[in-house]
């Protein structure tokens, strides 16, 4: 359960974040890709924030998280120069893809008829979630 610092604090963080990696996905030249931060959760001790970002097209989801890795001590430097009045120690960002609108999207068309795994069952092994 999330005490209301923990919900306080993860609503800051997803709003600065969604602004960063948005504003830098503009200035990298992606113009067709929309970033969205779906959720943040902080520890109880306030030292870890688990970051799931969303990524349209999803096509482009495993390189730009690789690149928001990859770039991860400057977002948390932008992150602490526009919270440096709201925290005092900004966590440690450990970034993961949301893959749940595909997932929906899966089970969507599988309710439409699209595919249908009851005719061919091949489809049930790209189904299960790893």
């Amino acid at each position: 359960m999330e005490t209301q610092r923990q919900k306080k604090i993860g609503g800051v963080i997803q709003k600065d974040i969604a602004d960063i990696l948005q504003r830098a996905a503009t200035d990298g030249g992606l113009k067709g890709t929309l970033l969205s931060v779906s959720k943040v959760s902080v520890t109880s001790d306030l030292s870890i924030a688990k970051i799931y970002v969303s990524i349209f097209p999803a096509t482009k989801g495993k390189e730009l998280m690789e690149g928001i890795k990859s770039n991860q001590p400057m977002i948390k430097h932008e992150l602490a120069q526009r919270t440096r009045h709201q925290l005092r120690r900004v966590p440690e960002l450990l970034f993961f893809l949301d893959d749940s609108l595909e997932y929906i999207d899966g089970i969507e068309k599988s309710l439409k008829g699209e595919e249908n795994p009851v005719k061919n069952p091949d489809l049930l092994e790209k189904r299960k979630k790893s």
